[in-house]
């Protein structure tokens, strides 16, 4: 059984319908009480409470009343505070640890609907093709406009195997649109990995889970066991955040000094600092391209923004998301607590990434090469020519696969050959 123990959180707003929540372990302070209780606001509550105990059509519970009351006055705070529940402890443990049920999506509010932050690789959600940034305004027949986050996501929790329909607004779409996705059991990798051509490196780092330093380590001796590299790629796209020392772990493996993070908040615990090792998991000589979206947030902006202020890596893509407050669980019993924002973390150069993100080196939209953008398309060149002699390799060029599959990658892959050829100079 998960057993309650204080946390320190840098991510988006956590469902469990999605990713891991970043976790560091923290001894959460309470803080002393330096006013006296508000008497007049609390004569107020009493009455109110009395008024509903005798006037509300239907009887309510003492135990009822009071728990709402916790969660509404958590709630008012911000978008990341919350009261947790027995139901959500169990979740956020599952969360962290990379297996958990749902449709593997990340969430918030939005103009009164719940908004997409991420998907998360290999789930139900990214293989129904939905995207950061997509609006769900229908849950099955149910509107949710107007609705709570708590209450939708509860309509979007379901039995494994199960499915739920949901309608989509997109920017890209005139019309709302319908998706159907079967409930499933997620069990996610974080890191993945591959070569995109000799010598250069690629390595997705889906969310940031307890192992996840550990897995990016594996990872980069693999891609670099037939050779040294000469340069690699860092996928956050559509990272959503997780376990706060993930990564600092991940941002170490690139850095051999200097600060990569640090907190301030009102609680004298709540402020902490994180800086790099000497050892290294990547040569400094090596170019590193860090490539980042709208829905890149908390411990992926971090890892950014710590390489952008560092000068260790390129950043290129798109604005992040801008979630730069840390939460804290507080806990009020064995099952029950309360998540609340205590601090805000800052880059090693003192920039705050709330509600403004991480702006790239290089920006460059998420858009498909077609053949109006490619150069020389009408060039006949000798492999044109009828009876012309073959290579011997048939193989398609990597630079053209990912032209046509994933642009932004193709441009990153591009600047570190370049970065690659001017080192060399």
């Amino acid at each position: 059984m998960f057993k309650l123990r204080p946390l320190m959180l840098a991510t988006t707003f956590v469902t469990t319908l999605a990713l891991s929540t970043a976790v560091a372990p923290v001894l959460a302070e309470e803080s002393e009480q330096s006013e006296q209780l508000p008497l007049e606001e609390l004569r107020m509550f009493a009455e109110v409470f009395g008024r509903i105990k005798s006037a509300y059509v239907e009887p309510v519970t003492d135990e009822q009343l009071l728990e709402d009351a916790i969660r509404g006055m958590v709630a008012g705070l911000d978008p990341h505070s919350s009261y947790l529940a027995p139901d959500d402890f169990g979740s956020l443990q599952e969360s962290t640890s990379g297996r958990f049920g749902g449709l593997g999506i990340e969430v918030g509010m939005k103009d009164g609907f719940i908004h997409v932050i991420s998907p998360i690789d290999d789930t139900p959600a990214s293989r129904a093709g939905l995207q950061s940034g997509d609006l769900i305004i229908k849950i099955d027949d149910t509107p949710v406009q107007g609705m709570g986050l708590t209450e939708a996501v509860d309509l979007l929790r379901g039995e494994i195997g199960t499915s739920v329909r949901l309608s989509i607004m997109r920017d890209s779409a005139d019309t709302p649109f319908e998706v159907e996705i079967e409930r499933a059991a997620i069990k996610s990798t974080s890191v993945k990995s591959r070569l995109l051509a000799d010598g250069y490196g690629y390595v997705r780092i889906s969310q940031f889970q307890a192992n996840t330093g550990e897995e990016l380590n594996k990872a980069l001796e693999k891609v670099s066991e037939a050779e040294p590299l000469k340069g690699l790629v860092v996928d956050l796209r559509n990272n959503p955040g997780g376990v706060l020392q993930a990564a600092v772990d991940v941002s170490d493996a690139f850095l051999k000094e200097g600060r990569i993070v640090y907190t301030e908040g009102r609680l004298e615990r709540s402020e902490l600092s994180f800086d790099a090792k000497a050892d290294t998991a990547v040569p400094m000589e090596t170019p590193v391209i860090v490539l980042i979206n709208g829905g890149s947030a908390s411990a992926s902006e971090i890892v950014a923004g710590a390489l952008q202020d560092q000068q260790r890596a390129v950043i290129l893509g798109t604005q992040s998301f801008g979630k730069g407050s840390v939460q804290t669980i507080l806990p009020l019993s064995e099952d029950r607590g309360v998540k609340i924002t205590t601090a805000r973390y800052f880059t090693p150069s003192g920039r705050s990434i709330q509600a403004q993100g991480i702006v790239p080196d290089v920006v460059v939209e998420r858009r498909s090469m077609t053949d109006a953008d490619t150069p020389e398309v009408d060039i006949v060149r000798e492999r044109d020519l009828t009876g012309h002699l073959e290579n011997g390799d048939e193989s398609k060029p990597l630079a053209e696969e990912l032209s046509g599959e994933d642009f932004q990658l193709y441009q990153a892959y591009t600047l570190l050959k370049a970065l690659n050829i001017v080192s060399k100079r």
